[in-house]
């Protein structure tokens, strides 16, 4: 099982993002706390485990944690300060979002954008560390699916239902034949190495 805490005096949150190295949609980060006798073996990166677990376990998360919080930036905001200041701002919009107030961040990475007046640690793999960075990349992944869901029927070009707005063959030929929606990240190469030119002008606005 992965560690209870990594402050062992202070009442800590754990925070993660989802969809940074997407082409388009939102970058959505949680942010939770744990009880600091929880226990759950089945907690893990949320990479590592199948989707029907993720959701399995969004349900025990929201339910056991003390606090947990969802944020957001979308694609706009990601085209004015770039995706990692974005991924951050995710996780402050997450944190002060909290119904309890964190005495200590930790981080999955390494590097943050500090949050006023608490102090944080950033984990490499700390989804693969702690429980409650673990059980941060299960929110915001789930929740990020969700909204990709529905973002793939509203556009359905791009087989967001699978792919969620990473560059793979199928997102790249609905670029290829449908040009850009207004969720795609203008400041990304949506074009991959092929030899296309997009006209962001010719786009209508979101």
């Amino acid at each position: 099982m992965l560690e209870p805490y990594y402050n062992h005096d202070l009442l800590e949150a754990g925070c993660d993002e989802a969809g940074r190295g997407c082409l388009a949609g939102s970058v959505f980060a949680a942010a939770v706390i744990l009880p600091r006798d929880y226990e759950n073996a089945a907690l893990n990166d949320s990479k590592k485990l199948t989707a029907k677990k993720r959701y399995a376990l969004r349900e025990q998360i929201e339910r056991d944690a003390l606090a947990w919080a969802v944020g957001e930036v979308k694609p706009e905001e990601i085209d004015k300060v770039n995706i990692l200041h974005a991924s951050f701002l995710a996780m402050h919009r997450a944190i002060a979002q909290l119904q309890v107030a964190p005495e200590a961040l930790i981080i999955d990475g390494n590097r943050f954008d500090p949050y006023p007046g608490l102090p944080h640690t950033c984990i490499v793999k700390g989804d693969g560390k702690y429980l409650s960075i673990a059980a941060a990349s299960i929110l915001a992944k789930t929740y990020r699916d969700d909204y990709m869901d529905a973002l793939a029927r509203e556009c359905p070009y791009y087989d967001w239902e699978h792919n969620k707005g990473y560059p793979t063959a199928k997102h790249y030929a609905g670029l290829e034949a449908h040009g850009p929606s207004v969720y795609h990240r203008r400041t990304f190469n949506l074009v991959g190495n092929r030899q296309t030119s997009i006209n962001w002008d010719a786009l209508p606005k979101e």
